[in-house]
C-alpha cells in the first residue's frame, strides 16, 4: 500500500499527464535527501503500475569532491541493488571540460550532465527523464529569475513535465511536495541519503537564495512561501498556455525561416497583444537556435522598442552572437557568423583594390571579372539599351552580375575593390551624384547585400555599384560606338 506522501506524488504524475506515453523513464539520481525520494517514491508508482514502461536509474559523478563524490556513486548503486533496478553510472571531467571550452564550472556540469543524461536515455530506450525538482527548488528558480529580470514566462518557474531534444521529455514527479515533506517520508521509511557540503557554499547564487533569501522571505509570510510561489508558477503556467494558444495561430502567418533567418512580418507582429509578442519574439529567437538561460528582461525590451521604430538597419547583439535587426517591413533575427565582408577581405589580402584586365579576366578573392569589347551598331544599342532598362529596378537577379558600359566614357585604367565609406556614385535613372549609403536606404536595399556590395571605378567615378546599379554616367547610347562587357561571378556560381 502506498504511504501518504507516495499517493500525493501519484496524483499529481496523473494529473499532469508526465509519463504519457512512457517507453521507459530514466531516473536521475544523486543520493541526495530529493533524488533518494524520487527513487523510492517512483518504484511505489511502479509496483502499483501507475506508469507503464521499463524503471531505470543514471547516477553522474561530476569529479568535483573528490573521494566524497565516489561514496555517493557507491551509495546510489546499494540503494538501486536493493530495489533490484538497472542503473548507469558516468563520470565526466567537468575541470578539463569548463577549462578547455573557457565555462564556469556550474555551466560545464550543466551542459555536460544533460548531455549524458539524454545520450544515456535514448541508449537504454527511455522517452522520459525524471528529476528530483520539488517545490523549493521552484521557489528558488522564480526568485533567481525575478533577480535579473523575467516574464510570465519566467514566473511559471519549473515545469512539470518538458519536451527536449529527439522527444525525450523531462519530467518532476516531487514538484507537488516540499523539503520537509521529502524528509519526512524519508525519515518515516528510515531511509538514508547523501548530504552534499558544496549546497552550503553561498557564494554560488542558488545557495545564498536558499539559506538567506528565502527564509527572511519566510518570516513575513503567514503561510509557505514555496507554497506561495508554486501556486504563483500554476497561474503563469496557465496565462502562458494561451499566449502560446494564440502565438500557434499567428506564427504560421507572418512568421518565414529560411537561410539561417527568421522573418517576422511587422505590420502582423505590432497588432498582436503585447504578451504574444514576446512570445514570438521568444519563437524566433529560438528557431534560429538562440539559448534562453542568458536571455534577460532587458534583451526582450530592447527587441520590442526596435520593433516599434521605423529604423531600418539597426542591429542588437544578444549573447551568443545572435543579432536582432529591423528591415522595412520585417523584424529579423539571425545566428551569429563572420562577416562575409571580412572573410572576403582576408581572401583579398592586403590588395585594396585590383586593376582589370580590359579585355581580358581578373580574380579578386573569391570574385571572378571578365571584360568584353564590343563594336555596336544601331541594333546591339537597342537590345542593350533595353536589356539595361528592365534590370534597373531588379537588384536581386543574378543577370545583374552581367552589366554593359559606354567605353569611350571611361577614364581607364578600371579598379574593382570593396565598398568604403564616403563613396558616391551617380546611379542610372537619377536627377545626380549620391553618397552609396544614402542611395542604398532610399533603394531599400537588405543588409545581408549591402555587406557583399563591390565598386568598379575608374580615374574619376564608380560605374557600377555591383551587383545593384550601373552608372548614369558611363550608360550607353545612341551613339555608343564601343561598349564594354563586365560579368562579376563569385566562387560558388563558377563552380
Amino acid at each position: 500500500m502506498m504511504s501518504g506522501f507516495e499517493k500525493k506524488v501519484a496524483e499529481f504524475v496523473e494529473a499532469n499527464g508526465l509519463f504519457i506515453p512512457a517507453s521507459g523513464v530514466l531516473l536521475a539520481v544523486s543520493g541526495g535527501a530529493d533524488s533518494t525520494a524520487l527513487l523510492y517514491a517512483m518504484q511505489a508508482l511502479k509496483a502499483e503500475e501507475l506508469f507503464s514502461g521499463k524503471l531505470l536509474c543514471v547516477h553522474i559523478n561530476h569529479r568535483l569532491r573528490g573521494a566524497e563524490a565516489d561514496t555517493d556513486e557507491d551509495f546510489v548503486i546499494a540503494q538501486t541493488a536493493k530495489l533490484n533496478l538497472p542503473i548507469t553510472t558516468r563520470q565526466l571531467d567537468v575541470c578539463g571540460f569548463a577549462r578547455r571550452n573557457k565555462l564556469s564550472i556550474e555551466t560545464a556540469a550543466r551542459k555536460l550532465r544533460l548531455e549524458s543524461l539524454l545520450d544515456i536515455a535514448k541508449a537504454n530506450g527511455c522517452n522520459h527523464i525524471a528529476t528530483g525538482h520539488q517545490k523549493n527548488d521552484n521557489a528558488e528558480t522564480i526568485i533567481q529569475r525575478l533577480g535579473r529580470g523575467t516574464g510570465i514566462r519566467g514566473l511559471a518557474g519549473i515545469w512539470p513535465v518538458r519536451s527536449f531534444a529527439d522527444d525525450v521529455r523531462f519530467a518532476r514527479p516531487l514538484l507537488c511536495v516540499g523539503r520537509d515533506e521529502i524528509v519526512g517520508y524519508l525519515r518515516k521509511r528510515n531511509l538514508k541519503w547523501r548530504t552534499d557540503k558544496t549546497n552550503k557554499d553561498c557564494t554560488y547564487r542558488r545557495n545564498y537564495i536558499r539559506h538567506h533569501l528565502l527564509p527572511a522571505l519566510q518570516k513575513d509570510c503567514s503561510g509557505s512561501i514555496a507554497e506561495q510561489l508554486f501556486e504563483l508558477s500554476q497561474s503563469a503556467r496557465r496565462f502562458y498556455k494561451l499566449v502560446c494558444d494564440w502565438a500557434d495561430k499567428t506564427w504560421p502567418a507572418l512568421a518565414d525561416y529560411s537561410e539561417g533567418k527568421v522573418k517576422l512580418d511587422l505590420k502582423m507582429f505590432l497588432t498582436q497583444p503585447m504578451p504574444v509578442r514576446v512570445e514570438l519574439i521568444r519563437r524566433g529567437l529560438t528557431a534560429v537556435g538562440s539559448g534562453e538561460r542568458d536571455l534577460r528582461h532587458k534583451h526582450y525590451e530592447r527587441i520590442l522598442e526596435l520593433s516599434e521604430q521605423n529604423v531600418s538597419g539597426r542591429k542588437i547583439e544578444l549573447p551568443g552572437g545572435f543579432v536582432v535587426w529591423r528591415e522595412y517591413g520585417s523584424l529579423i533575427f539571425a545566428r551569429p557568423q563572420k562577416s562575409e565582408v571580412g572573410s572576403q577581405k582576408s581572401e583579398v589580402g592586403n590588395l585594396s583594390s585590383v586593376v582589370l584586365e580590359i579585355p581580358g579576366q581578373t580574380r579578386f578573392g573569391r570574385y571572378l571579372i571578365e571584360a568584353t569589347i564590343f563594336e555596336a551598331d544601331e541594333g546591339v544599342v537597342e537590345k542593350f539599351k533595353m536589356d539595361s532598362c528592365l534590370r534597373r529596378n531588379d537588384t536581386a537577379q543574378e543577370s545583374n552580375f552581367v552589366e554593359w558600359f559606354d567605353l569611350d566614357k571611361i577614364k581607364l585604367p578600371l579598379v574593382v575593390r570593396f565598398r568604403q565609406d564616403g563613396d558616391k556614385f551617380w546611379p542610372l535613372g537619377l536627377a545626380g551624384e549620391k553618397k552609396v549609403g544614402k542611395f542604398l536606404t532610399a533603394a531599400k536595399v537588405p543588409q545581408e547585400l549591402r555587406q557583399n556590395l563591390l565598386i568598379v571605378a575608374d580615374n574619376e567615378k564608380t560605374i557600377w555599384l555591383w551587383p545593384i546599379r550601373v552608372s548614369e554616367q558611363t550608360k550607353i547610347t545612341a551613339g555608343t560606338r564601343r561598349i564594354l562587357q563586365l560579368q562579376i561571378a563569385s566562387a560558388s556560381s563558377i563552380g
